[in-house]
């Protein structure tokens, strides 16, 4: 298929950077950072940026690593954001392949922002950072970060908003899980474990009756929720009683109002166990991401992209969901994540193989394949005036 000339412009264009695009996401892979420590990763696409013309504003939305940036033409038309992720795991690095994420998001918005005069409009890129936790570790009081952006008004002259997820298999925009998190705190009474036990309050026991009241409670759960967590403390040493132990839990549901309805039942197990065995119980509750608003127009028009690269889309029904706070950018405005093949198909996200397919030749020209894909299709919202309106009026359907 012939290429019209503002589509030869985006395929020059990423031709001409792939492989600067492609030494940043490997760079960033090599240097892998956790939620708001990614100094680096940010240092780098905002570089990338800031080549191109973008003016980048950096701590924003409470965050240092994140950053906001914008290339305006001098005529009206639609914004197209896109979304740039950039953490790694804590313990494994990118095994959720944040380095492409990030570099084809930035890779995508520089290409598109080449046609800006023809087209009009802006191109936007918000850089979010933790979207796997933040300083406290998977979901902590520094997670949920897009949702962050949301409050801080970054998405109200946003039109569309598109990122692409390494993945086994290339599919379309899933449904996602809703989660809070529930961080259970049990204090105690220290005492020697052998020769004065009974003068002690052990936290750690609190913590396992609860433990095992939730893995009781789960059989009782609706189908579609997921609650699962750790024990973050269990005591310093054998032969104390404990004073303090912890856990942080996580509640998935496909609503955040099923989530928040199954609050109450986690912490009247907390406080039962609490009065039981004579520990006091601190509750921390977290909100975590929403659940994803699916846009079957957007979708449409991926579909046709990604065909158009050569890319075999699966449209099997959808078997496991997963969470993202990319799902409160898709209650603000139409949103797209859609997944992108770097390795077999069964691999798994957080797992050492898929670490190494997010640094596999394969994964990197994923990278360019999935950078083509969405700035085609940024194009095509900016050009096609029906195109928007329709994902405009599927966003407005479901409000």
């Amino acid at each position: 298929m012939s290429l019209n000339p503002l589509q030869l412009t985006l395929e020059n264009t990423l031709e001409q950077h792939s492989a600067k695009f492609i030494s940043v996401a490997k760079a960033i892979f090599q240097n892998p950072e956790t939620g708001n420590n990614e100094y680096f990763a940010s240092e780098q696409l905002t570089q990338l940026l800031t080549a191109q013309g973008f003016a980048v504003t950096r701590n924003v939305a409470g965050h240092e690593t994140a950053f906001y940036a914008v290339k305006s033409s001098d005529k009206p038309g639609p914004t197209i954001a896109f979304l740039a992720e950039y953490d790694a795991l804590i313990g494994i690095g990118h095994a959720c392949g944040h380095n492409l994420i990030g570099t084809t998001s930035v890779a995508a918005a520089t290409t598109l922002a080449q046609v800006l005069d023809q087209t009009g409009g802006r191109v936007v890129v918000l850089g979010t950072p933790a979207e796997e936790g933040g300083l406290a570790g998977p979901g902590g009081p520094k997670g949920n970060v897009k949702k962050r952006f949301v409050e801080a008004g970054y998405l109200k002259d946003v039109d569309v908003a598109l990122m692409v997820h390494p993945a086994g298999k290339t599919r379309l925009t899933e449904s996602t899980l809703a989660n809070n998190h529930l961080y259970f705190h049990f204090y105690g009474k220290p005492s020697h474990a052998a020769s004065a036990p009974h003068e002690g309050i052990n936290a750690l026991d609190a913590l396992v009756l609860l433990y095992n009241g939730i893995s009781v409670l789960r059989q009782q759960l609706p189908d579609g929720v997921r609650v699962h967590g750790i024990i973050t403390n269990g005591g310093q040493a054998p032969n104390v009683i404990p004073e303090y132990a912890s856990a942080h839990y996580y509640i998935r549901a496909d609503s955040r109002e099923v989530v928040e309805s199954l609050e109450p039942r986690l912490r009247a197990i907390a406080e039962g166990v609490a009065l039981a065995t004579g520990a006091r119980v601190e509750i921390d509750h977290q909100i975590g991401p929403r659940d994803f608003k699916l846009n079957a127009a957007l979708d449409a028009l991926l579909l046709e992209e990604f065909t158009a690269a050569g890319e075999t889309v699966d449209l099997s029904p959808q078997k496991n969901k997963v969470s993202t706070d990319a799902g409160d950018i898709s209650h603000a405005v139409p949103t797209a994540h859609p997944w992108l093949k770097i390795g077999p198909d069964d691999l798994i996200f957080h797992t050492v193989p898929f670490r190494e397919a997010a640094n596999s030749e394969r994964g990197y020209q994923a990278l360019l394949i999935g950078a083509r894909v969405l700035a085609r299709t940024g194009l095509r919202l900016l050009t096609d005036a029906d195109a928007l309106n329709h994902v405009k009026a599927d966003f407005a359907r479901q409000l």
